[in-house]
């Protein structure tokens, strides 16, 4: 041996490749000159610490890789009958590789589905195979079957793809568990985790007399379990030869458009072929099925014209031929395409049936749920101040940044005494009545004096007045005694109350806030709640598109998501950063984008907290740990799937996130804040907005290019779009049977007269009696409609659409979608006038169109119930405002109410001091002298400001 050694030193100079997965196996080749000393007996390989199996001896040395514990780069060295010689190359343990996503889940027995996997480090692999093992659970190890599968391509770096193997016949008698060999490397996915599975394969039923006659139309394949792991687009048809276009495929059914003219037999089967008649061949995957044999009708086509027609008549009835046969065509056309919508509408209809059936007994089943979830949780009812707040002043046009919802006024500390004192003084002079309606009237008088500023203005009275409420509400009644007499007068009074168009009847809508917030609080607000928590509970437990704001489960067809998508509810285990060691189970969907699943999540672990105190979803990080490696998930990132300028937001279906599976939240830190330097950039930042736009969920948007081709479609064709989007409609009367006991319960608590009726409800409809009865107003339509409109069109359905101005809680566009639906049918049930239904009538009317006439014999017997009520007296009425002036006032931002008044003042100062000299009553008080002084004191204050 060393005499060998000596004369025929080998060199290694390099292998190949230079990098491989941590669990071995890879081919490890090592080039040079005189490789092939010795024997194979005397070489040994290391890489590393880890010996390398040698396989392949002579001018190259092909060993394959032994597993290292840790991802690192280690030397190469080798062993000629105990010489010891390195190899120059470095060797690169890597991670082993991941896999992510199957897709498709399933296959047929029958296999030959093309399964692509997607995953990482696919690049350092040499070789794939899928194997799946079959072991009978009752037989354990000894029954085990093993089945491979082939690669069939492999795409890239993270994809590849294979053929599923064909297995047993009964796969649900076996525990099915699908391995990737990857060189070394078995990554087992068991069907537990919702992973790879294996179905039976479909039945069809044969052609009756094994022929099936084809008249222009679609052929039809009935059969079994059809689409239970296939796909229109994998689906195989054929008519001998020639494919059959395949353009509908359910549960039970199979449309395919065949070849215009009828194909020839198949070659070999022509010697046993019925009349020379194509055989009809449907292929899923590997297997094929014969179903009967195919026979068009030809006689049209079959007419010899040229031996019919004498030669002297063929060019005059030449013509009228050609006409006949291209009428003919079209009208076979026309039949052929009204044949196939009418096949395709057949098999979509009967598939939408099951599924509706299945829906509305899976939502019935959960009606429940709810009472058990608010009991615990309690009724989270906003503080008073912060409820006016948002009744009063988050409709304005600062919204949340309003200063009266802030309460923050720059004063400066050396002038903050003069102007309080000054605004105290302002006060005292709006409690006089002569200067308020004098103001009021002035103001109202202006042109640019808009519907909004009037709101406004009312508002800011109602918080600066709230000290007094008897005062203020005797203000309102003198405001409304002169608006009825404008509308008496010009003989409309029906028009009255109509609108918020006047200070008084933005001041009556405050006033109903104020009085009957304690009663939504103590009764009302409960059935309300529940009927907001089970609207958001049906809404959340299906798919809601989060571009499109579209729902799966809701009751307003507009907001309706029509298009069928596929989603499975997961439970994840949450564990909260710095929340203790236990973790919490959430409900979620695989098809949620990760802001949802924070939502839902959020929701869950800080249920017990106030909305307003919870942590927003763009606040907190998700992070999810599948195994000892941690994935930080977001709705974009470098993963995302785009097509060309659309990306796809990222959901738990994208990430393989599986039921069971290990979520962490945590809040955000400082160096994960998004940076918003791109503002310095206009161009990235336009391209960071143009990409923003083009992000779709569930339900990609018609893109311009695809709207082109969709208008240049056939009338037929929308009309066809239009009839299968209306199909799902039906879960709209779903999800209306399962909220009916809700919407009930609400409806009967705020109209029954026999439960507690606040006092300002029954004083102020016996004003509205009164005046009716002075101004000799006998008709009931009018005083009916003055109580609607007062009551519950001006406060009930603002509330009902507005559930956060009570209560603590976040309002989704999709539930505040289905909310407006409710809050349309108590204003329907709220009007005399008669309930006309028709076709075209909207669907959230037809909703509700059995149930309207109750609700509007409600309306009636509450308005009945409150005329027959003992009187509330003017004494009691002041004794009760009195109480919530007292409870309240000192939590408002009342300075803040009179410095904004104050600068209506300013505005109009000129015409506010020439009607209050034209006045005798306020000259008598000097009331013009007094604002010119309360102005003198201010005046530097406000040019300050």
């Amino acid at each position: 041996s060393s005499t060998i050694m000596s004369s025929q030193k080998p060199y290694p100079s390099g292998i190949k490749p230079e990098s491989g997965p941590q669990a071995g196996g890879t081919a490890l080749t090592i080039t040079g000159t005189n490789l092939a000393t010795g024997s194979k007996k005397d070489v040994r390989v290391s890489v590393g610490s880890q010996p390398c199996n040698v396989t392949e001896f002579g001018d190259e040395i092909v060993c394959i890789t032994g597993p290292n514990s840790k991802v690192e780069t280690v030397d190469i060295t080798m062993d000629y009958g105990g010489t010891a010689i390195s190899v120059p190359a470095n060797f690169s343990y890597s991670e082993n590789p991941t896999v992510t996503k199957f897709l498709p889940v399933n296959s047929f027995s029958s296999g030959g589905r093309n399964i692509t996997v997607t995953g990482t480090g696919f690049g350092l692999i040499q070789s794939f195979s899928l194997v799946v093992h079959a072991e009978r659970p009752e037989a354990g190890k000894m029954s085990l079957k093993r089945f491979d599968g082939k690669l069939v391509t492999r795409l890239n770096e993270t994809t590849v793809v294979f053929s599923s193997p064909p297995i047993l016949e009964d796969p649900e008698n076996y525990n099915i568990t699908t391995i990737i060999l990857m060189d070394h490397y078995h990554l087992a996915v068991k069907n537990e985790s919702h992973s790879f599975a294996y179905v039976a394969d479909p039945t069809f039923e044969n052609f009756t007399d094994g022929i099936k006659k084809q008249v222009n139309k679609l052929i039809n394949a009935k059969g079994s379990n059809l689409n239970k792991a296939m796909t229109i687009d994998e689906a195989q048809a054929f008519v001998g030869d020639e494919p059959c276009n395949i353009k509908t495929l359910t549960e039970t059914d199979l449309y395919c458009e065949p070849p215009e003219v009828q194909p020839q037999p198949k070659k070999r089967q022509k010697r046993d072929t019925i009349n020379n008649l194509p055989e009809f061949i449907v292929k899923f995957g590997l297997r094929e099925w014969i179903l009967g044999r195919v026979e068009y009708d030809t006689r049209v086509s079959d007419i010899p014209l040229n031996l019919i027609l004498p030669l002297v008549l063929i060019p005059m009835i030449a013509i009228i031929v050609i006409s006949i046969i291209c009428y003919r065509r079209k009208s076979q056309q026309a039949e052929r395409e009204y044949e196939k919508i009418k096949s395709q509408l057949e098999g979509l209809e009967e598939s939408v049936r099951d599924r509706c059936k299945k829906e509305f007994t899976d939502l019935m089943i959960e009606m429940e749920d709810q009472t058990n979830d608010i009991s615990e949780a309690g009724i989270p009812v906003l503080d008073y101040k912060t409820y006016t707040d948002r009744v009063f002043f988050l409709p304005s046009k600062d919204g949340e940044k309003d200063v009266m919802i802030t309460g923050k006024l720059d004063i400066p500390e050396a002038r903050r005494q003069t102007v309080e004192q000054s605004l105290n003084q302002f006060s005292n002079l709006l409690n006089s009545k002569s200067f308020l309606i004098n103001f009021i009237h002035t103001l109202e008088n202006q042109r640019e004096f808009s519907a909004r500023a009037k709101v406004y203005f009312a508002s800011l009275l109602t918080v600066a007045l709230h000290g007094k409420l008897e005062y203020y509400t005797d203000i309102m009644r003198t405001l409304f005694l002169e608006l009825m007499e404008q509308y008496v007068v010009a003989k409309n009074p029906k028009l009255m109350l109509r609108r918020s168009e006047t200070v008084v009847e933005r001041m009556l809508s405050n006033w109903m806030s104020i009085c009957l917030y304690q009663y939504l609080k103590d009764n009302a607000g409960e059935p309300l709640y529940k009927l907001f928590k089970a609207i958001k509970h049906q809404v959340e437990k299906g798919p809601v598109d989060a571009v499109l704001k579209k729902a799966k489960y809701t009751l307003n067809d507009t907001g309706l998501l029509g298009d069928d998508v596929e989603y499975t509810q997961l439970t994840v285990n949450v564990y909260v950063q710095d929340g203790g060691t236990d973790s919490i189970p959430v409900k979620v969907l695989n098809c949620d984008t990760i802001s949802q699943v924070k939502e839902k999540i959020i929701d869950q672990v800080y249920r017990n907290l106030p909305c307003s105190q919870w942590p927003k979803a763009e606040s907190v990080v998700l992070e999810w740990r599948p195994g000892s490696t941690a994935q930080i998930l977001s709705d974009l990132d470098l993963t995302s799937q785009r097509d060309g300028r659309w990306k796809r937001i990222n959901t738990l279906m994208h990430y393989n996130v599986r039921d069971g599976a290990t979520l962490i939240l945590s809040k955000m830190g400082i160096s994960q804040q998004p940076e918003d330097n791109q503002q310095d950039v206009p161009g990235e930042r336009h391209a960071l907005l143009e990409d923003e736009n083009k992000v779709w969920h569930l339900v990609r948007p018609v893109d311009e290019i695809d709207e082109g081709k969709s208008k240049r479609g056939s009338v037929k064709e929308k009309e066809r779009t239009k009839a299968i989007t209306e199909i799902y409609l039906t879960r709209l009367l779903s999800v209306k049977g399962t909220l009916q006991q809700f919407v009930d319960n609400f409806f009967h608590s705020v109209l029954n007269s026999n439960h507690v009726v606040p006092p300002a409800v029954k004083y102020f409809f016996d004003f509205l009696d009164e005046q009716a009865e002075k101004h000799d107003i006998k008709d009931e339509d009018t005083i009916h409609i003055w109580k609607t409109n007062s009551l519950p069109l001006r406060f009930w359905v603002n509330i009902l659409k507005n559930p956060h101005f009570i209560f603590d809680v976040h309002v989704h566009e999709v539930v505040d979608a289905s909310l407006s639906v409710i809050a349309q049918t108590f204003m329907d049930a709220c009007t005399r006038t008669e309930h006309k239904l028709s076709r075209d009538s909207p669907s959230n009317k037809l909703l509700y169109a059995k149930e309207i006439s109750n609700y509007k014999k409600m309306v009636e017997d509450y308005y009945k119930g409150i005329r027959q009520m003992v009187p509330v007296s003017d004494q009691d009425m002041n004794t009760h405002l009195a109480e919530i002036s007292r409870a309240h006032t000192d939590s408002l931002n009342t300075l803040v109410a009179l410095h904004q008044l104050y600068q209506y003042t300013n505005k109009y100062y000129d015409e506010i001091i020439n009607a209050l000299e034209e006045d005798p009553a306020a000259q008598k008080m000097q009331l013009a002298f007094r604002l010119q002084q309360i102005a003198a004191a201010l005046e530097n204050k406000v040019t300050d400001l």
